[in-house]
C-alpha cells in the first residue's frame, strides 16, 4: 500500500490511497487494496497520477505495462524502467538504482522482504499488480534502501468477472522452451476472489562460455596465461501461484487473504577444459560438475481494516513464510597428468520459517494532516546442513564434512508519519522510523554468537508546485526535495564465518568467508527534482541526488598461509552522486495531427568514491556510471506495437588498494507487435536481445611483487524470440 497520499486536490484520491476501508464505506463492495492507483475523478478534467499528485518521491509502473513485452519474469520487466538497471552475470543477478548493486536497492513483495534465498527469475509478470519504484525512502517501508525501494504489489483488482490464460513459447540460442499461465476472478455481493498461476519450462544450451586468465609481471612480461572453455547445458523450470480472497463484513470491515506460492528447479552440467599457454597449469585443469538447485517459497497473509466513525482507520496483517531449498554438486576433475585427483561431492539444504506482522492506525487531523503510525515486526529460524565428500583427497583445511548452522532473526520496527496540505501549492511529509534486528547463530565452525542493531531514520519530503501550474488540468512545475536517513544490514551469508571454496584457488578465484565482525552502513541521503506537465501523458524530469555512507563494506583478500581467501569488511566512509533526466508524452503534445505514437527516454550518470581507496577510477564496486532507454509505442486499430533501447556503460572501478573489477557495456533492443485476433483472442510477439549482447566481466590483483593478475568470464547472449497467445473466456 502507498506511503504517502495523493494530492489534496482531490478527496478521493486522498481516501484511495490513505484509507482503503474508508473507501469501502463509499464504494460498497469494492476491493480496498485495489482501488489506490486506479483512481478516477468524474466531473474533473485530469486524473490522479501517483507521479505527479503524490508528495513522494515515486514511479508506479501498472498492468499495462507490464504486460506489454510478454516478459516471463519481473526481472525483464525492471529493464525498462527508468533509472534501473539489471546486471546479470552467470546465473547471478543484481537490480540496482543510482547504479548501485551489492544490496543497496531494496526490493520488496507487498511491502515485505522475501525469504532467503528468493529469486526474483521465479516471479512472473502475470501475477503482479504493479511495480512501485520509491526514489526517497518513507517510514512505512524497511529503512534498508541506500539507493532506493522497489516495491511490487501482487495482482490484487477484482472488478469484473473475468478468465485469461496464455501459452507462449521461448526460442532463442541459450533458452528455449514454451510458458503458460492462467487468471480468474469473480465477484459477489459482499465478496470477490481472484487465481493467478503461471508454469515455465526451458532447456538451457550454452556452448561458448569461456574464461580466460593471466599474470603479467612488472616489465610487461607474460607470466601466466589460461584459457578456459566451460560449455554448459542443462533445463529450469519455474512456477508460481497467488489466490487471493476479500470479504467485506455486516460491520463494513474488510477481510484480505492472499498467497504467493512460487519455485523453480535447476539442472546444469558444465565441462571445464583449462588450456595453458604460459607458466603452470592448475591442480584441475578437467573439471566436470553438475549441479541441482530446487528452491521454493510460500508467503501468506491475512489483513484486517476496520474504519472508525470519526473516518480513521485501522490496517493490520499477519503472515507466514516458509522456503525450503537443497543444492547439490557434483565434481570430479583429472590432474596434470590426466589421473582423477577429486570426485567431490556437496549437497546443503536450507529451511526457513517465520511469521510476521504489520499494522497502521491512520487519523485525519484538522488543516489537511494525514498521521500515521504503525509497526512492522517479525521472527524467523533459519538452518541450513552442509555435508561434503571427496572419495580422492582430504578436505580443504578449515572445511568440516559435515557442517550444520542456525540462526534466529528477529526483528521490529515503529514509525509515524504525517502528511499535510500547507497551501493549494506545498504539500509536506515527514516521518521516522526505529528499526532493529537481532540475530543469534551457531555452527560447527564457528563460536555461537548474538548480533544487534538498530537504526533511527528521520525522512522528510516536498512538494511543491511552482506559480502557474494549472492543477485542474495537471499542468505546470513543480519541484520536490527530500531527506533520509537509510542503513544497508549486512545479509546472512556475509556474517557467518563459513569457507566457500573454489578448486583452482587464486587471488581471483579465492575462497569466500563471512566476517561476524561486519557493521550496518549507514547513510545520510537527499534528493531534489524539478518535474514539468506540459500536456496530457507528458512530462520532463530532472532530478538529482547524493548518499554519504559511513561503515561501507568492501572485500578484502588475503593469502591466510594456506589459501586466498575474500573476506567484506567496513571500509570508511563512501559517497554516491546521481543526475537523471526522464520524459514521456505522446507525439500529438508536440504535433498536432501526428499519429497515436507514444515517447519514453530516460538518461542515468552516476558518480561515488570510497574514501580509503585511492585513485584513479576509484568507485564504489558494480556501480554502472551511465545509463539511457529510449521506448516508442504506436497503435492503429486492432495492432500495436513498439521498441525499446537500453544501453548500459562499462564498469572500471578500483575497489581497493589492491584489486579491480570490470563489466562490459550492453545495448539492449527489444520489440513487441500485438495483434487482436477477435474480441477474445490476440497474438503477441516479443524480440528481446535483437542485437545479440554478451554479459561479461572481469577483475584483477595487484600482489606484493608488483605483479598484475586478471580474470575475466564471457556468456555470449543471442536474440530471443517469444509467440504468446491470449485469450478471455
Amino acid at each position: 500500500m502507498p506511503v504517502v497520499s495523493a494530492s489534496r486536490q482531490c478527496k478521493l484520491a486522498v481516501l484511495a490511497t490513505l484509507a482503503p476501508a474508508a473507501l469501502i464505506a463509499h464504494a460498497q463492495q469494492a476491493d480496498p487494496a485495489t482501488s489506490m492507483p486506479q483512481v478516477e475523478v468524474k466531473g474533473a478534467s485530469t486524473a490522479y497520477d501517483a507521479r505527479r499528485d503524490d508528495t513522494a518521491m515515486k514511479i508506479v509502473v501498472g498492468r499495462q505495462d507490464l504486460e506489454r513485452y510478454g516478459d516471463s519474469n519481473v526481472l525483464d520487466v525492471f529493464r525498462r524502467i527508468p533509472g534501473v538497471t539489471v546486471t546479470t552475470t552467470g546465473r547471478a543477478t543484481q537490480v540496482q538504482m543510482r547504479g548501485l548493486g551489492g544490496g543497496y536497492t531494496q526490493v520488496l513483495v507487498n511491502g515485505e522482504r522475501m525469504p532467503a534465498g528468493y529469486s526474483l527469475d521465479a516471479l512472473s509478470p502475470e501475477l503482479i499488480e504493479r511495480i512501485e519504484v520509491l526514489r526517497a525512502q518513507t517510514a512505512e517501508y524497511s529503512a534498508q534502501g541506500i539507493a532506493g525501494t522497489i516495491n511490487i504489489v501482487l495482482r490484487r483488482s477484482v472488478r469484473k468477472i473475468e478468465r485469461k490464460a496464455k501459452l507462449g513459447y521461448l526460442v532463442s540460442s541459450d533458452f528455449q522452451g514454451p510458458q503458460a499461465s492462467f487468471d480468474m476472478a469473480g465477484r459477489g455481493d459482499k465478496s470477490s476472489y481472484s487465481v493467478a498461476a503461471n508454469a515455465e519450462h526451458d532447456t538451457l544450451s550454452r556452448p561458448h562460455v569461456s574464461t580466460t586468465e593471466e599474470t603479467i609481471a612488472p616489465g610487461g612480461a607474460v607470466m601466466l596465461r589460461r584459457s578456459s572453455a566451460m560449455p554448459e547445458d542443462g533445463g529450469m523450470n519455474r512456477f508460481g501461484f497467488s489466490p487471493k480472497f476479500n470479504r467485506t463484513l455486516d460491520n463494513g470491515d474488510t477481510l484480505e487473504w492472499q498467497t504467493l506460492l512460487n519455485g523453480s528447479r535447476f539442472r546444469n552440467h558444465i565441462h571445464t577444459l583449462v588450456q595453458t599457454e604460459a607458466g603452470n597449469p592448475p591442480p584441475v585443469p578437467d573439471l566436470l560438475s553438475s549441479m541441482e538447485a530446487d528452491y521454493t517459497a510460500l508467503r501468506s497473509t491475512l489483513a484486517w481494516t476496520h474504519a472508525f466513525a470519526s473516518g480513521s482507520t485501522l490496517e493490520a496483517r499477519l503472515g507466514v513464510d516458509g522456503a525450503e531449498g537443497r543444492n547439490l554438486q557434483l565434481r570430479s576433475g583429472n590432474g596434470i597428468d590426466g589421473r582423477p585427483v577429486t570426485d567431490d561431492s556437496v549437497q546443503a539444504d536450507m529451511h526457513e520459517r517465520g511469521i510476521t506482522s504489520t499494522g497502521k492506525y491512520t487519523v485525519k487531523l484538522e488543516n489537511g494532516h494525514a498521521l500515521s503510525v504503525g509497526w512492522d515486526g517479525g521472527l524467523s529460524r533459519h538452518r541450513e546442513m552442509r555435508v561434503e565428500r571427496d572419495t580422492l583427497r582430504p578436505l580443504v583445511p578449515g572445511v568440516l564434512p559435515d557442517e550444520a548452522f542456525r540462526a534466529n532473526l528477529g526483528r521490529l520496527a515503529l514509525y509515524g508519519q504525517d502528511e499535510w496540505k500547507l497551501g493549494e501549492a506545498l504539500s509536506a511529509y515527514a516521518g521516522v522510523r526505529w528499526e532493529g534486528v537481532r540475530t543469534r547463530a551457531s555452527g560447527k565452525v564457528f563460536e555461537s554468537t548474538t548480533i544487534r542493531s538498530s537504526v533511527w531514520s528521520p525522512l522528510a519530503q516536498v512538494l511543491w508546485k511552482l506559480p502557474g501550474a494549472k492543477a485542474e488540468e495537471g499542468k505546470g512545475s513543480q519541484l520536490r526535495m527530500a531527506l533520509s536517513r537509510t542503513y544497508k544490514a549486512p545479509d546472512l551469508g556475509n556474517l557467518l564465518p563459513r569457507r566457500q571454496t573454489y578448486e583452482n584457488n587464486s587471488p581471483t578465484e579465492a575462497d569466500f568467508q563471512g566476517n561476524p565482525n561486519l557493521r550496518p552502513e549507514l547513510a545520510w541521503g537527499l534528493d531534489a527534482a524539478w518535474e514539468h506537465y506540459w500536456a496530457k501523458d507528458a512530462m520532463v524530469s530532472l532530478g538529482t541526488s547524493v548518499r554519504r555512507i559511513g561503515n561501507y563494506t568492501g572485500n578484502r583478500v588475503y593469502f591466510d598461509g594456506d589459501r586466498w581467501v575474500m573476506t567484506p569488511v567496513n571500509e570508511a566512509h563512501a559517497e554516491s552522486r546521481s543526475l537523471e533526466l526522464e520524459t514521456r508524452f505522446p507525439l500529438t503534445a508536440v504535433i498536432d495531427g501526428a499519429p497515436a505514437l507514444d515517447l519514453r527516454a530516460s538518461v542515468s550518470r552516476n558518480w561515488s568514491h570510497v574514501d580509503s581507496i585511492p585513485g584513479p577510477d576509484n568507485r564504489m564496486e558494480q556501480q554502472v556510471p551511465l545509463s539511457a532507454q529510449l521506448a516508442l509505442d504506436y497503435r492503429r486499430g486492432a495492432w500495436s506495437m513498439g521498441g525499446s533501447f537500453a544501453f548500459k556503460d562499462s564498469v572500471r572501478a578500483r575497489v581497493a588498494l589492491d584489486r579491480w573489477a570490470y563489466a562490459w557495456s550492453r545495448r539492449d533492443l527489444d520489440a513487441y507487435v500485438v495483434w487482436k485476433a477477435g474480441s477474445k483472442v490476440q497474438w503477441r510477439l516479443a524480440l528481446a536481445n535483437i542485437l545479440g549482447e554478451d554479459e561479461g566481466s572481469a577483475i584483477a590483483y595487484l600482489d606484493g611483487g608488483g605483479n598484475l593478475q586478471k580474470r575475466r568470464w564471457d556468456y555470449p547472449g543471442g536474440p530471443k524470440l517469444r509467440v504468446t497467445m491470449e485469450t478471455s473466456f
